[in-house]
């Protein structure tokens, strides 16, 4: 218990532990002051049987009580302390919204355990990343939803992201729906970067807002649009419901990369083609690369006091030590 006190103590004036050499010479001192008292005392044979009582065995206590009074002070002089070392980053973050494509498609078996798991392990994992970052989440397949604002709290944002599955909207690819909702949710945002990453693996085929279109307002509100582009090259297994219940069939993969590669040049931006989990990974590892908040990390140590116990500890000591000398060893004249 006593090492645990200690472990993490910090003594802001060590020096003063020079004073513990006082402890050995008092004890030399008072074994000569002792020596020279005992031999100068007469002693009765009538009274010799006297010596062995309690007194006599306890005669020392005062000058212990003296000793852990001088070392409890050596100790508090060297000023005991706990030193806690607080971190915080400060800085200016990137509002950014991650636009995930949630359509039937998404659930293709060419990444592991489907497109849609692989792409929100990776954005889970992009989020941690982002310390100071708001960040939102839009989700889209025929419509699109707003499935998180803008937000640091990345426990929330995680939730949402977990929360996300195949079959929440209407069947179907609006690109430019999904993007002219992530610009929607930047409109208002006061940070000099905003971004979307928009991610797909189809051709748009619906919505109320042309991809085009989408891409001239991410412009006027100069939001640089990430895009990237998901599935395998040739053919894909992707379950589909039949009568007869869930089937596995194989469906072309089909990405519109000119769109996306124009969406995101025209915006400042850069496009990318994600074949498997690994390049997935590594194009948001690119991303977040590229769009670097400005973190600025401020220690704060704070010193918090330790030596009120080994001064109250002195104290204690003394007043043993003159309650001692004043009642059981008091000495007549």
């Amino acid at each position: 218990m006593i090492f645990d006190y200690f472990k993490d103590i910090y003594f802001a004036q060590p020096y003063f532990f020079g004073l513990f050499v006082l402890l050995p010479i008092l004890i030399i001192w008072y074994g000569y002051k002792n020596k020279r008292r005992s031999s100068s005392i007469p002693v009765s044979v009538v009274n010799a049987e006297g010596l062995g009582s309690w007194k006599s065995s306890l005669r020392h206590l005062p000058f212990v009580c003296r000793l852990c009074c001088l070392s409890f002070i050596i100790v508090a002089l060297a000023k005991p302390q706990t030193m806690n070392d607080e971190q915080h980053a400060e800085g200016e973050g990137v509002d950014i919204v991650l636009c995930i494509d949630v359509s039937g498609s998404m659930t293709a078996q060419d990444f592991q355990p489907n497109r849609l798991e692989a792409a929100k392990n990776v954005a889970i994992d992009f989020v941690n990343k982002r310390l100071t970052d708001r960040i939102g989440i839009v989700i889209f397949s025929g419509e699109s939803f707003t499935q998180c604002p803008l937000t640091t709290d990345h426990n929330v944002l995680v939730s949402a992201i977990k929360n996300i599955r195949n079959g929440l909207l209407e069947d179907g690819t609006a690109i430019g729906s999904g993007l002219g909702t992530s610009v929607d949710r930047l409109r208002e945002s006061k940070s000099k970067t905003k971004i979307v990453v928009l991610l797909t693996d189809g051709e748009n085929n619906g919505g109320l807002i042309d991809p085009k279109t989408a891409k001239e307002i991410a412009k006027s509100f100069n939001v640089r649009v990430y895009t990237i582009g998901v599935g395998s090259e040739g053919f894909a297994p992707q379950p589909v419901n039949t009568p007869l219940g869930i089937v596995m069939q194989t469906e072309k993969v089909s990405i519109d990369e000119k769109l996306l590669n124009e969406i995101a040049i025209e915006t400042g931006g850069k496009y990318f083609r994600a074949r498997d989990n690994e390049s997935l990974a590594g194009i948001y590892r690119n991303i977040d690369g590229l769009e670097k908040s400005k973190i600025e990390i401020v220690n704060t140590i704070r010193y918090q006091d330790k030596f009120y116990p080994f001064v109250i500890a002195a104290i204690f000591f003394l007043l043993l030590e003159i309650i001692l000398n004043y009642t059981v060893f008091r000495k007549f004249p």
